[in-house]
């Protein structure tokens, strides 16, 4: 079990050599303006061209599909991995997944996004409720280092969010242009699931993500020995921003929106 989450400090980051993935599955886990609109659109990212076909005279048999309703399958998580499969690291040092592990997983980055590949510890730190309280987990904390638009803190069993480290000579996630409210895609197995980056944890530890995130990707999200063990690849996209924080609709759009412009990076 992870312990609290810490708050913001200031730290120093930077990039080292290049480095490959094994082929084994590998242990992985800012303040500048945000080039990301969060409820959808981009006001400086044109939207993605209609590849759909011209017509002429109507398809028989076939209902007409209302103007603007043309909808793009999900995003194979196959797909996406294979996008990070190789790492150029972005973080000075490498982090450890739990306390008393080796220190092997670094942060990796491409032109639009950070990456890592980790375990799944579950963060339950927020607005108290049925499942995340001090009697469900014994290191819970009321707070969340970045809070609500109402000033509150996140609410961990309903917004799937991520925890980033806190900043340090092994990493500092500003310097990426990652802070609270950027956007994440977490892939595990077969599932794509999108969430904020909502808190920060221990300076030496990655591989963290909310009770709400957990369940999205079907992962047993017990406080108290849920998680998963390994294979949770966590993609945070540099100057994202979903305002405010806890809109869910917003973040599953921009993110699909940002996984597609990812993929389609040369």
């Amino acid at each position: 079990m992870r312990v609290q989450s810490l708050t913001l400090v200031a730290a120093s980051a930077a990039l080292i050599a290049p480095a490959t993935f094994p082929d084994a599955p590998h242990p992985f886990r800012a303040d500048l303006p945000a080039r990301h609109v969060a409820d959808g659109r981009s006001q400086d990212v044109p939207g993605r061209a209609n590849r759909s076909g011209v017509r002429i005279g109507p398809v028989p048999g076939a209902a007409a599909r209302p103007k603007g309703d043309e909808r793009e399958a999900p995003v194979r998580a196959a797909d996406l991995l294979a996008e990070v499969r190789d790492c150029t690291p972005v973080s000075r040092g490498r982090y450890r997944k739990d306390s008393g592990t080796p220190a092997d997983i670094p942060v990796c980055g491409k032109r639009d996004a950070v990456y890592w590949k980790a375990d799944l510890d579950v963060d339950c730190d927020g607005v108290p409720g049925d499942r995340c309280n001090s009697s469900s987990d014994p290191h819970f904390s009321p707070a969340t280092a970045f809070t609500r638009s109402d000033g509150r803190p996140l609410d961990a069993e309903r917004l799937p969010y991520v925890v980033v480290p806190e900043p340090s000579d092994i990493w500092d996630h500003r310097e990426d242009d990652v802070r609270g409210g950027s956007l994440a895609a977490l892939v595990h197995g077969d599932r794509v699931r999108y969430a904020v980056v909502g808190d920060i944890g221990p300076r030496d530890l990655i591989g963290e993500a909310s009770y709400a995130a957990a369940k999205a990707l079907g992962v047993p999200a017990d406080p108290h020995g849920g998680g998963a063990a390994s294979d949770v690849t966590y993609i945070v996209f540099k100057g994202s921003q979903v305002e405010p924080i806890e809109d869910q609709e917003a973040a599953e759009k921009e993110g699909e929106r940002l996984v597609r412009e990812f993929m389609g990076d040369d």
